[in-house]
Parts: structure tokens; sequence; C-alpha cells
């Protein structure tokens, strides 16, 4: 596990300080836990587009001819 210095504004930790203190936790803990989930997140929606891509490769779908304009689909019986 590596260590990591950060600036914060002094009001910001004190206010920080509290709300960890009444979770019965760590600014450390707080700070490593929304790292964690910002880098799982991510993991998560890339492993998701690559599924969906993989999916689109896969697919075997026709849609037939495009024999529409895009102002057919607007066209609401003007």
């Amino acid at each position: 596990m590596k260590n990591i210095t950060l600036a914060i504004d002094d009001s910001v930790l004190s206010r920080v300080r509290r709300y960890a203190a009444a979770r019965d936790t760590t600014v450390n803990a707080i700070v490593r836990d929304h790292l964690t989930h910002i880098a799982e997140e991510s993991d998560r929606v890339a492993g998701a587009r690559r599924r969906l891509l993989e999916m689109i490769d896969a697919s075997q779908a026709d849609l037939g001819p495009v024999n529409w304009t895009r102002e057919d689909l607007y066209d609401r019986g003007r």
C-alpha cells in the first residue's frame, strides 16, 4: 500500500474530520474508500463497454434497408 500527500484547506479538513468521527471512521479510510470506488466504477464501465462491443460484433441482426429519412421520422401528421 502506498502513502500519498494531499493539500486540503484547513476548514475542509476540519469538517471532514468531524464527519469521519461521527461515522466512527477516519479521513484516511474515507479517502481510500472513495478512490477505490472511483477505480472500481471505471473498471465496471470499461467492462460494460467491452461486452457491448463484443455483442455488436457477434450480432447477426439484419435491419434491412434504410428507406426512410430523418424528416419522415419527425413528420407527425403535418
